[in-house]
């Protein structure tokens, strides 16, 4: 019960680091160890998974922070608890996904169960500052949103991503909307990448932007046509493309 991570110099060869984890440090995390998403701050590299899989506010779970000094690991526990361990607007505390803006700021944006939350990290990481109204978690949930958020910006836009439908069949995909700001999110998007004769229910995705160019890679699960078994899913890299401030449909290779 870990996670890996596979690092590359080309995008040709890959090399797997295996449990990057010191799971000793989260001894109430038992089951379903997944979805992790990393960050770099003043040297250090901050990691959030999903733990446990809570199905409730009584369950023992939820978001869970570590440190490393490096990508690869090993990844410790920052804070010795969950850093969000309970259903906020309905929100499912899984999916985390860690945007830095220009300015520095860190957003965490998470959610599942249909609802989509985000909150500003405070500067040691370890937990949250208040918006200017004094809440610290802001719903932004678009239509149709399931799970799997993600924001990246591009020549001054915010395009925020998601997944929509059910993970574990066709019907899963990838919708984004565009913005001018992290935090008022269009609620009608746009689906870039959906099942087709290559494969079935792709979703979940990352991004990888090429240091001092302009391309981008999305990186995401997707499913063998015809597998049914919920679990076997493929991670897989195509280019993701824009049209001046459109994000374009992803063709799967």
């Amino acid at each position: 019960m870990n996670i890996d991570a596979f690092s590359s110099s080309d995008l040709l060869h890959w090399e797997k680091n295996e449990n990057i984890i010191d799971m000793s440090g989260f001894p109430s995390v038992h089951r379903a160890v997944w979805a992790p998403t990393i960050i770099k701050k003043n040297g250090k590299y901050y990691l959030i998974f999903a733990g446990n899989d809570i199905q409730s506010d009584e369950e023992i779970g939820g978001l869970e922070i570590a440190v490393s000094d490096c990508p690869s690991g090993p990844f410790k526990s920052y804070i010795g608890k969950p850093l969000i361990d309970k259903f906020i607007n309905s929100a499912q505390p899984i999916d985390a996904h860690l945007f830095k803006d220009d300015d520095g700021t860190i957003y965490l944006y998470y959610g599942g169960w249909h609802h989509c939350n985000v909150c500003l990290m405070n500067e040691e990481m370890n937990g949250f500052v208040p918006f200017a109204d004094g809440s610290f978690f802001k719903e932004i949930t678009p239509e149709n949103y399931t799970e799997g958020p993600c924001m990246l910006k591009r020549n001054g836009v915010y395009h925020f991503m998601w997944s929509e439908g059910n993970w574990t069949n066709g019907t899963y995909r990838v919708c984004t909307s565009k913005s001018r700001s992290p935090l008022e999110i269009n609620a009608k998007g746009k689906v870039i990448l959906e099942s087709s004769e290559i494969a079935n229910g792709p979703g979940h995705h990352g991004y990888i932007n090429i240091e001092g160019t302009d391309e981008w890679l999305i990186v995401y699960h997707r499913r063998i046509i015809g597998d049914t078994e919920p679990g076997h899913r493929i991670l897989c890299i195509d280019k993701l493309c824009f049209d001046g401030d459109e994000i374009i449909d992803v063709e799967m290779t």
